[in-house]
């Protein structure tokens, strides 16, 4: 029998866990020298490094529709302290440092979560990996170094409305999952954020272009029966390509997918299911 560890023997050990990684984090922060962007600005860098949006409301199968709702109110309160943030040159922006503390007390509500082994719940503040999901999607195209990141590592809901390569989000929980990366460059880029007509809007805006565009590719997507599972595999691809001329300069995989499917296997479109 497997030995169950100490956050999993009840919710008080969980909360323990919690205070813990807590505050090994803070320890962590106050003795190192990284320098946390913290500058907010109302006015607008000029140039769009890279824009998306993505739908907030999913209907997700066995999924509370009511967690999804709470998570809109979740998702504009994180905005809030996001939107404008400057991250000069040699700075790194932080998604906790920015967001703060999730609390009933600053307003968040309950939303889905995912915990230890893939499964899902509720607690308050869910659904924010969304907003996480919004920046490091930006990130990904620009020359920003990403110096934090978790990933997801299952396949948790079948595809609705998708419009980026599969597995290339990330995790945020507490302070201690944290979602980081750093300006290299030699001018400040900005990160803004909104909610309009039900979809979450972001930009990554920098002083002037860059000699460089990013591209992301996902290539040989499949389902694949393992035993008695399945999983989902596929690779993705950043293109580095040199924006005066268009020419490819470099194809670098960046997550290579082997995912568990946890939700009905029903779902998985049958075209898609490959033997080798």
């Amino acid at each position: 029998m497997k030995r169950k560890l100490f956050c999993d023997i009840n919710p008080t050990c969980y909360k323990i866990s919690v205070k813990k990684e807590t505050l090994r984090r803070n320890i962590k922060d106050f003795l190192s020298s990284e320098k946390i962007a913290k500058e907010k600005s109302p006015e607008l860098l000029p140039n769009i490094l890279k824009s998306h949006s993505s739908v907030l409301v999913r209907r997700l199968e066995g999924v509370d529709i009511r967690l999804q709702e709470n998570k809109v109110t979740n998702i504009r309160l994180a905005a809030e302290k996001i939107n404008g943030i400057i991250i000069n040159p040699g700075e790194t922006f932080s998604f906790w440092k920015a967001v703060g503390k999730t609390t009933e007390k600053e307003g968040y509500l309950e939303g889905l979560v995912i915990k230890r082994g893939g499964k899902l719940g509720a607690d308050i503040g869910g659904g924010l990996c969304q907003m996480a999901n919004m920046v490091h999607w930006l990130v990904l195209n620009s020359p920003m170094t990403v110096t934090e990141l978790h990933h997801h590592s299952d396949a948790l809901f079948p595809d609705e409305r998708r419009r980026v390569p599969f597995g290339t989000g990330t995790s945020v929980v507490n302070n201690y999952v944290d979602y980081r990366f750093k300006n290299n460059t030699e001018q400040k880029v900005q990160i803004v954020v909104w909610i309009e007509d039900g979809e979450l809007c972001g930009e990554l805006r920098s002083e002037k272009p860059y000699p460089f565009r990013y591209k992301l590719v996902e290539e040989n997507h499949h389902f694949r029966k393992e035993g008695e599972k399945f999983y989902r595999i596929s690779q993705v691809y950043r293109l580095v390509i040199e924006r005066e001329t268009g020419k490819e300069m470099k194809k670098e995989l960046i997550l290579d997918n082997h995912s568990l499917v946890m939700y009905d296997h029903s779902l998985i479109p049958k075209e898609q299911i490959r033997d080798d």
